[in-house]
Order: C-alpha cells, then structure tokens, then sequence
C-alpha cells in the first residue's frame, strides 16, 4: 500500500538588506556584538524594573490636637499681629541738625597760636653771617696759580632757621710764553712708542745627493730670533723667505722661492694657483723644500714664535 503523497512546502524567499549583512559582518570584526546584545537587553528589563519599585512614600501626616491639649496650648501662647512700617523720621534724625545743601562751606585759619617775628627776624629777611675768604697761591719755575675760596653763610627764617653756605673758587694761573712748547716737546720724547715684531727660532738641515746615488746630510744649523723678512737658510741659498704671522693663528709664513720644485710636509698654501708661493707652517711641524737642479733638500722646523722689541720709529 502506497503512502500518500504529502503536499510540499517551499520557504519564503528572504533576503537580508545589505546594509544590515555589512552591519553584521563589521560588528563581528571588532566583536561588538555581546556590546550590541547587552543594550538590547537592558533597554527591554529597564522598564519592567522601573514598574516593579514601590511608590515614593508622602510627608508623615500629623494628627490634629485632641481637644485638651489644645486648651492648654493656647493659654501659655499670645499671638501679636506684626505691623511692619517705615519709622519716624523724627526719631531717626533725632541726632542731627539740618544743613542746607546749597550753602558754601567755609573754613577760617586757627591763628590762636601764631605769634609775629621781630624787625629784624621776621621769616621773611635773610641776613648774612658770616663770609670767609681764603687765598692760595702757588708758584713754580714757568707757572704762577692763585686760588680765592669765598664762603657766605645766610640765615633765613625765626625760630625755623635755615642755614644756607656758599662756597665760590675762583682760580687764575699765569704761565710764561715758551714754557708750553718745552713740556709739548718732554711728552712726545717719553712717549715715543716701541714696535714690537713676531721673531722665530728655526732648525734647517740639508741632505744632498752624491754622485753614486746616495745621500749625504750635514749637521742641523739652528738660528734664533730670525726677524721678518729674512731668506731662509741664508742669501747665498735662499729657499723661502720668513715674512711674519698670521693674524688669526699666529703660525709663521714662508714665501717660496721659484727655484723650489716640490714641498712636502704638514702646511696649509695661502697663495699660488699652479704653484704654492705662500705657505702656512705650524710650530714643530718640519716641511721639506726640494731646491735647485741638484734636487737638494732642505729640511725646516720652526722651534718658538715670540714677540721681541724691534725698535722705535
């Protein structure tokens, strides 16, 4: 025996809005959905806990007075009825006259207690006290000064009195004719300045070169205080020239001969385009000069710097 065919149900076609699919889906990212589920909640059980709360309670009732009680109250209490008012103006300005507002007010001086000064002192006269003179008067060889020192002393008032000194100088020099230009001339004689000049202690040593190949060197030749300009080891061989300091280093500078061919050492070129013509040494520093066509070597270390009197002018 066959089964009956059951009818078959088909679903409703649902579709979820897009918005709210996103919504899903972005609060399930950050996991803000138990967040989204708890306001749910509390705002379905906030009003039911809010109907639940019992009712606010009134103001405790007061029972009215029996009717003893009452008769004792009201013979122990007087009531007085309040009339409130302005007060009397009289007794509120009881303590004071009347002014009139429109009168000028004038005060007179207390002259109880002045007393008048007497003809000669009277506050208003100065007399003079005393007046000192003094005089001075110097002499020397081309040279007279007198000095007057004049003092007057001036009293002023009555019994307030003020003393006023003054003091006047009055100071005359007679000097003969001549005797100006002769002290013109001493200044200028003892002030007659002293250069002063930067001077260097210097140690040269010469190596050749010898017909087989070798090298010979001589005995290192020092000079001392070697003022600017001087040529360098001395004129017959003049491989640089000493022409001072410099001003912001203070290291000596030496100008190169034409004859040089090649410089090796620690210096700075402070002038020259294909070849150096001015160089810049440091104390203690040796620099090598490769001079003439033998190809000789001269070996330069400047020892001390220092500043020496190199005369008057």
């Amino acid at each position: 025996m066959k089964k009956p065919k059951a009818p078959e149900l088909k679903m409703p076609d649902l579709k979820v809005p897009g918005f709210a699919t996103d919504l899903y889906y972005d609060l399930r990212d950050r996991r803000l959905l138990p967040l989204v589920a708890l306001v749910l909640v509390a705002i379905v059980a906030v009003p039911f806990l809010l109907s639940d709360s019992p009712e606010e309670s009134g103001p405790p009732r007061v029972m009215p007075p029996t009717a003893g009680a009452s008769s004792v109250n009201t013979s122990q209490l007087t009531v007085v009825p309040a009339t409130p008012g302005l007060r009397d103006y009289r007794k509120r300005l009881r303590g004071r006259s009347p002014k009139d507002p429109f009168q000028a007010k004038t005060t007179t001086p207390d002259l109880s207690s002045a007393k008048l000064g007497s003809k000669e002192d009277n506050g208003f006269e100065a007399s003079e006290v005393t007046t000192s003179t003094t005089s001075t008067s110097t002499s020397t060889t081309d040279t007279t000064e007198s000095t007057e020192t004049t003092e007057t002393t001036k009293t002023t008032g009555g019994d307030d009195a003020v003393v006023t000194t003054e003091t006047e100088t009055t100071t005359e020099s007679t000097e003969e004719p001549g005797s100006q230009e002769g002290e013109d001339e001493t200044k200028q004689d003892s002030a007659e300045p002293t250069l002063y000049s930067f001077a260097i202690d210097v140690r040269i040593k010469k190596t050749t070169t010898t017909a087989d190949g070798g090298t010979e060197s001589g005995d290192p030749l020092t000079r001392a205080k070697v003022l600017a300009p001087s040529a360098l080891p001395g004129e017959k061989a003049q491989v640089v020239t000493y022409m001072g300091v410099t001003q912001k280093t203070r290291n000596p500078m030496f100008l190169v001969s034409d004859e040089v061919t090649a410089v090796f050492g620690e210096a700075k070129c402070l002038a020259g385009v294909r070849t150096c013509q001015l160089l810049e040494v440091e104390q203690g520093m040796p620099t090598t000069f490769v001079f003439g066509p033998q190809g000789a070597r001269y070996k330069i270390t400047v020892l001390k710097v220092q500043p020496v009197a190199a005369g008057g002018s």
